[in-house]
């Protein structure tokens, strides 16, 4: 009987160290979980600045074409593509 009892209390010793590594399992799960979300975040905000600094990089190389008064064509260029960018913006907005 003493031998039952042992094996009993060896399978209850692991059971427990078992159900306590589930449970520090989750609670890494449940950390790693949230710290995708954030990093999700982060890069969605990075995408937006880095759109903005694309468009701000647009408008500064056709600044610069115009102040050097050369290449008048390639700024109407830009100028009309960028009217033309508009343009679909404004036709999505009004769908």
């Amino acid at each position: 009987m003493n031998k039952i009892s042992l094996l009993t209390k060896d399978i209850e010793n692991k059971i427990k160290k078992i159900v306590d590594l589930q449970s520090q399992l989750k609670k890494e799960n449940n950390h790693l979980i949230q710290e995708v979300h954030d990093l999700k975040k982060i890069v969605e905000n990075q995408n937006v600045i880095i759109e903005n600094l694309e468009k701000k990089l647009k408008i500064l190389k056709i600044v610069k074409t115009l102040e050097k008064g050369k290449d008048n064509q390639q700024a109407k260029l830009k100028i009309n593509e960028l009217v033309r960018e508009i343009d679909k913006c404004i036709a999505l907005l009004n769908n």
